[in-house]
């Protein structure tokens, strides 16, 4: 199984790379703890996915870290990597989103994988849920079967702004009916709000299930994917900030009963660092979790 880890961001908003950033008792970072866990869980192989301008910091991290004990590879999201014949049109700046991420791994990974994003701490349960499933995709007729780690919205949110979350519709057997990116979605007196798509504000109760990119795939996956992002851009894109979700192009393939997912709920609570001011608050966890014994205080 190998873990393919999202760690391209550059922290516009964190004010610098918050996956490298150490929060654990040792320095660690949240990436350090999701590799423990995976590891722990069974992963043979991780790629990291990051953009050129922080090739540096994060090969050194990697090769200090991790390049004796897992077989690692990195492989780049910029905006020329695209689909032969397809040019990036003038003006965009930025990478194409999640969903184009994954897609530039296809050459790289050719068995059952799992999708994370590097400044996400989803706990222990997380990995052994998705590696008990992936260990079953191996026969022909399960390439076609997903899975996505889904946790409570009201467990995934920030103190100190916005995020952004995948809203999910499941059914009675736990198979994935929908997955809806939503953005702005912040907590708003005994509820919670969220942006929709025309500007407005639509009510949430917090206890909808959630994507928080920890998906669980087969190499099946990457044609679809392909497919999908050569008609995202080839629609002719008005607004140049827009983005290939990996969300949205699971929740086509189900649309069009291309493939099903199965749901592995976690109650676990999940921290993360969209801001800043979330430090904290993952530093207090992380050390609450050491205490219990749950982690060593040197993960190797």
């Amino acid at each position: 199984m190998t873990l393919v880890i999202l760690a391209a961001g550059v922290g516009s908003r964190y004010g610098g790379l918050k996956q490298l950033d150490a929060v654990g008792p040792h320095n660690q970072s949240i990436l350090d703890y999701s590799i423990y866990d995976a590891l722990q869980a069974g992963f043979k192989k991780i790629v990291f996915v990051i953009r050129r301008e922080i090739e540096a910091p994060c090969r050194e991290f990697i090769e200090e870290r991790y390049a004796k004990k897992v077989p690692c590879e990195l492989v780049f999201q910029e905006l020329d990597a695209l689909p032969e014949g397809i040019v990036a049109p003038e003006g965009r700046a930025k990478p194409w989103g999640t969903g184009h991420a994954v897609l530039v791994c296809k050459d790289v990974v050719d068995s059952p994988f799992c999708v994370i994003n590097a400044d996400d701490f989803y706990g222990r349960a997380a990995y052994q849920e998705i590696a008990g499933f992936l260990k079953t995709c191996n026969d022909a007729e399960d390439l076609k079967r997903f899975a996505m780690v889904a946790f409570s919205l009201k467990n995934t949110l920030s103190e100190h702004g916005t995020v952004s979350r995948g809203v999910c519709k499941v059914d009675r057997d736990n198979n994935l009916i929908s997955v809806t990116e939503r953005t702005g979605i912040c907590r708003y007196q005994d509820g919670v709000t969220c942006e929709m798509e025309d500007g407005e504000t639509a009510s949430l109760t917090g206890d909808e299930p959630v994507s928080l990119n920890f998906w669980g795939f087969t190499p099946d996956f990457f044609p679809h994917l392909e497919e999908q992002f050569k008609e995202f851009m080839e629609s002719g894109l008005k607004d140049l900030k827009t983005e290939f979700y990996l969300p949205s192009a699971v929740d086509r393939l189900i649309r069009e009963n291309q493939a099903a997912v199965s749901v592995l709920e976690s109650s676990e609570r999940w921290v993360g660092v969209t801001y800043k001011d979330d430090k904290a608050l993952v530093m207090d966890y992380i050390k609450g979790l050491t205490g219990q014994g749950l982690y060593p205080e040197k993960l190797w």
